[in-house]
């Protein structure tokens, strides 16, 4: 089958912007040739086995040419080809029958995914010609770009209806071979004077040329400019000047590319319509140590607060010693009068050992009472088929069995007296609610549905030389392994490394681990949620 080549825009630099198109083929890909300010998070989506190629053209280091990307991009089609069987036919064939070249939706998936869109100064027709040339199919995936969003994010639009009927996007950095420009600078100023908008993008270096040619072509010199510097990213930095200021500005400020240069009348919105930039997290970085199977909604949630989130899990999940327990409690389902759940992951793994061991599903549950522990566990049952009986307002083994006890206490006569219980955790797990249960007269079985342990690899050392180096704000802790764990994988002088940090627990037994450790939080959820746990971060940041 023939490989295709999809030519996909990335969008400004916030991952989320990305069309669900283009995410579509990077989940996709067999290849992805990507740019300099390809987000990480989108290279993440890839397959498992997909081959990551960088060809970053970072202006004024030295890079690969375009020529080499363009032939990288052909020899990597052919790979493909002939991976999956195809004929490669010699080079006058495949020129011959270029205009016959389309898009085969069965056959492997290149993706070439560039910064922003394809088409705006990305170079993308010149690749898109080069893979005619040689008879390779192509489809353009469109992508948000820069001039666009990076302004909006800044609280700058780029039209306004009674402002600035037209938005004019212009390369800062011309071809270098050209003796004269290319640009028509008396036309630009004409734009600017009218007080439409112009963005020059990858103009940073060339900035004093370019204010002085809208000056000398009639700009005035108080004309607002605005640089938006890693523009929709947590590191976004905005300075806004006039014309005749500005270079003078950036060279005080330290204000490096990559940026986009605006200039125009909008930029005076921006006091007003400002939103990204105050958000309550913006500017601030914090780690997450949940395990990547259940990171996405505490990073999600604190990444729409404006949070720089780097994810470095403290805890993974594996197979139990032994499944014994867990067997025979699943055997005497029937004999129980409580089923009680306190993670999502022992939902997870009971019902997983359920299906796969025993051929059973939700019905077997049939007569028993399922008690879940929090919401998140409520709602991992819910996934399952099962509405839960009983959740606790308090979402610790001490409200678990104090709710149990009043629902025993008034459904049946002999309370908890008596009563079987299965609990299916974690292998080591705080002894609270069995010995509370069993003080009150149940029969308690434990079973292990799966063990806690460090995840291997990682970017320990990183995360220690951003410490050292205080680029770290907070780090979260949404449980006790994940605050141990974390001292272990950082070493004996992780409190000391903290020292600054805000450190983040989900409720008070976290806490208390975390003072174990020398560790003290500087919040704490009211709520025992992950919702809790993100509202209480922005509340402390927001005082």
């Amino acid at each position: 089958m023939r490989a295709t080549c999809y030519l996909v825009g990335a969008g400004p630099g916030d991952p989320s912007l990305v069309t669900a198109r283009g995410l579509d083929l990077i989940r996709r890909a067999d290849v992805i040739v990507y740019d300099y300010l390809v987000s990480d998070r989108l290279l993440d989506q890839a397959p498992a086995g997909a081959e990551l190629v960088y060809a970053g053209k970072k202006g004024f280091d030295r890079h690969v040419s375009q020529d080499q990307i363009n032939a990288l991009l052909i020899g990597k089609v052919r790979e493909l080809e002939t991976r999956t069987g195809e004929a490669v036919k010699s080079t006058a064939e495949k020129t011959a029958t270029a205009a016959a070249a389309v898009v085969d939706g069965d056959g492997p998936v290149l993706v070439r995914l560039k910064g922003g869109d394809p088409y705006v100064f990305g170079r993308g027709g010149e690749e898109a010609l080069a893979l005619r040339a040689a008879g390779i199919p192509f489809e353009v995936v469109p992508g948000v770009t820069a001039g666009i969003a990076a302004p909006a994010y800044a609280g700058i639009p780029v039209t306004h209806r009674k402002m600035a009927s037209s938005v004019t996007l212009v390369t800062g950095h011309e071809d270098p071979t050209r003796t004269e420009s290319s640009l028509d600078w008396p036309a630009l100023a004409a734009l600017v004077a009218r007080g439409d908008t112009v963005c020059f993008y990858m103009g940073v270096h060339a900035l004093p040329r370019l204010v002085q040619r809208l000056q000398e072509e009639g700009a005035s010199p108080q004309t607002p400019v605005a640089l938006v510097r890693w523009g929709t990213t947590p590191n976004q930095q905005t300075l806004v000047s006039t014309l005749d200021s500005v270079s003078q500005d950036v060279a005080r400020a330290g204000f490096l590319a990559p940026a986009v240069i605006v200039v125009g009348r909008t930029i005076g919105l921006r006091d007003h319509l400002s939103w990204y930039e105050r958000l309550p997290l913006f500017g601030r970085t914090v780690v997450v140590t949940r395990s990547h199977t259940q990171a996405n909604g505490l990073v999600g949630r604190l990444r729409d607060l404006g949070a720089d989130v780097r994810e470095v899990p403290a805890i993974a999940f594996e197979e139990p010693d032994s499944h014994a327990d867990l067997d025979a409690g699943i055997e005497r389902l029937g004999t129980y009068d409580w089923l009680v759940f306190t993670s999502a992951n022992g939902v997870q793994r009971f019902f997983d050992r359920l299906r796969t061991t025993f051929g059973k599903d939700a019905r077997a549950l049939a007569g028993v009472l399922v008690a879940a522990i929090g919401p998140g566990t409520a709602r991992a049952l819910l996934g399952q088929g099962i509405s839960a009986d009983l959740v606790p307002d308090d979402y610790r083994a001490e409200g678990m069995f104090a709710a149990m006890r009043d629902y025993a206490t008034c459904h049946v006569e002999q309370g908890l007296a008596g009563a079987r219980v299965l609990i299916p955790r974690a292998q080591e797990a705080r002894e609270t609610l069995p010995q509370l249960l069993r003080e009150a007269g149940a029969q308690v079985d434990l079973a292990a549905a799966y063990r806690t342990v460090i995840p291997e690899g990682g970017d320990v050392e990183d995360l220690r030389a951003a410490l050292a180096a205080g680029r770290v704000d907070a780090i979260t802790f949404t449980s006790s392994s994940t605050a141990r764990n974390f001292c272990r994988m950082v070493g004996p002088d992780a409190a000391a490394l903290m020292e600054g940090v805000a450190a983040c627990s989900i409720g008070p037994i976290t806490s208390q681990t975390l003072r174990e450790l020398d560790i003290e939080p500087a919040v704490e959820a009211a709520r025992y949620t992950v919702g809790g746990l993100v509202s209480a971060i922005r509340d402390h940041y927001q005082t």
